[in-house]
């Protein structure tokens, strides 16, 4: 998938002084030494009072994408209120920044592609990297993408590699990519993710053709190839999807990565297969709204996230890829052993980039009339 502050450093100093100063001010409250100035010049009780009084934070991305003890975490240390909102869709996401011309949000973690439309359409901030110390956290393996060549917009939140997963005994077909989901033997067996483009993009794989063609013929190929697979999809399915396929609802699955580590973690008989048509890779990135009503707020949060033992907690509750080099000492050998892909997979995989309206607009329709099919 989900892009300054102080630092988790500075944080837990603060946190620290504070609750040294309570502790002084109740051994001497007799002798009235209770608001004694605290280490920046304030009293304990004004800098109690300006903790509680540091506002709120607004996050939108998709459902429990940002675990609940990291927020709660974030919360105990700054003081800042997180509201947490959710989209089903990139694209759900992006009309609601649209509609508030950049602003009600102060953090949203979203896919690459829609990310270089919104930037491009000036709702994404610059990120002010003196507030974000933890910057440098970044592993560069992550930067320099399309959609932020600059690295000035997006802090890297989850990168990963969808792929294919099967139940070995449920299947009479060989699987070894994209293609092999067609076979007449997998009818109503199969969950796809539901995302347009990257199923959109599954078809034009099997016909050799990139992700990004803006070729209205090709697309439209995708398209009608795409609507042979109708009668083998038994669910469409944007979070949980390998549930299904661990109920045994469906022999066969197309998951993002983090889904596919949880499938294997409860069904290691369960096997995985990089597809030979070529691999797909994405990020998901945390970034600012041009007119985030609360910018200093969320560049905290940046920074919180960029901290080593968080990034860490995050990766190990995600299922994703850390971004945060800063992370690695902090995840357990045998996690990093559980994920299914590794950073030498990133250059091998081709991002799903915006095209052409012409091309969006075809993909719209086709992807409209695929989801018509299956219900």
């Amino acid at each position: 998938m989900k892009k300054g502050r102080k630092s988790l450093a500075l944080l837990l100093a603060a946190a620290l002084v504070s609750g040294c100063l309570s502790g002084c001010g109740n051994n001497a409250g007799e002798g009235g030494q209770d608001n004694a100035p605290a280490s920046d010049g304030t009293t304990a009780a004004s800098a109690s009072e300006k903790k509680e009084n540091a506002g709120e934070l607004n996050i939108y991305t998709w459902a429990e994408y940002v675990p609940q003890d990291v927020i709660d975490q974030f919360e105990k240390e700054t003081g800042i209120r997180v509201n947490y909102t959710n989209f089903e869709a990139n694209e759900e996401m992006l009309a609601k920044l649209e509609t508030s011309k950049g602003g009600e949000y102060d953090i949203i973690i979203a896919s690459d592609y829609i990310i270089k439309i919104a930037a491009d359409e000036g709702l994404v901030k610059e990120i002010d990297k003196e507030k974000v110390p933890n910057y440098s956290n970044i592993d560069p393996i992550f930067q320099n993408f399309f959609y932020d060549p600059d690295n000035s917009l997006t802090v890297p939140y989850g990168p990963g590699i969808p792929l294919l997963v099967y139940d070995p005994s449920a299947v009479t077909c060989e699987i070894t990519g994209y293609g092999s989901l067609w076979d007449p033997s997998l009818k109503d067996s199969l969950a796809l993710m539901d995302s347009e483009r990257v199923v959109m993009g599954m078809a034009l794989k099997t016909m050799g053709e990139s992700f990004n063609t803006e070729d209205l013929d090709v697309i439209q190929a995708a398209g009608d190839k795409l609507m042979e697979l109708a009668p083998n999809v038994r669910v469409l399915s944007q979070n949980q999807t390998q549930d299904f396929l661990l109920s045994g609802e469906v022999s066969a699955a197309f998951l993002f990565t983090s889904q596919v580590v949880l499938a294997l973690n409860q069904n290691p008989e369960l096997k995985v297969v990089y597809p030979e048509e070529g691999l797909g890779f994405g990020v998901d990135a945390a970034f600012i709204p041009s007119q985030a009503p609360n910018s200093d707020n969320a560049h905290a949060f940046l920074n919180f996230i960029l901290d080593g033992e968080v990034g860490a907690n995050v990766s190990q509750q995600t299922y994703y890829l850390c971004p945060n080099k800063a992370s690695y000492e902090f995840l357990p050998e045998e996690f990093q052993k559980s994920l299914v892909i590794s950073t030498d997979d990133v250059p091998n995989g081709e991002f799903i980039q915006d095209v052409s309206p012409e091309a969006t607009a075809l993909h719209e329709e086709l992807w409209t009339k695929f989801k018509a099919a299956l219900d």
